[in-house]
């Protein structure tokens, strides 16, 4: 009776760090490969992958400003926080603001922050 995949997952997850390590080593050996060369070669193709253009962002405040009272009124406004969650998030700057946005919709969360006088940054 042959191995499923699941048998040899399970097995993995029960080895030691050392004992994968052993195991990866010994596979590239048998059959003549570099397990890295795989994960660049993998699906996508590397390069192409790594064009693909990024379709959500993350608005993160990086400074309150000096009007930091028009910063939390602003972020209130884009994320429906309330004014003590507001505050939090902009006194503890560098914060995420709001997460998995559009372009669009990041681009203009930006510039309402920035208007504000708040530093920011989308990633």
């Amino acid at each position: 009776m042959a191995l499923t995949k699941e048998d040899i997952i399970n097995a993995v997850a029960d080895m030691s760090v050392m004992e994968v390590a052993e195991l990866i080593e010994a596979m590239e050996e048998k059959f003549g490969v570099s397990a890295a060369a795989a994960v660049v070669a993998g699906p996508g193709g590397g390069e192409a992958a790594a064009e693909e253009e990024q379709t959500e962002f993350d608005v993160v405040l990086t400074g309150a400003g000096d009007k930091k009272v028009n910063v939390i009124k602003a972020v209130r406004e884009i994320t429906g926080l309330g004014l003590k969650e507001a505050k939090g998030a902009v006194d503890g700057a560098p914060a995420t603001i709001k997460e998995g946005l559009s372009k669009d919709d990041a681009e203009a969360a930006k510039k309402k922050l920035e208007d504000a006088g708040a530093s920011v940054e989308l990633k």
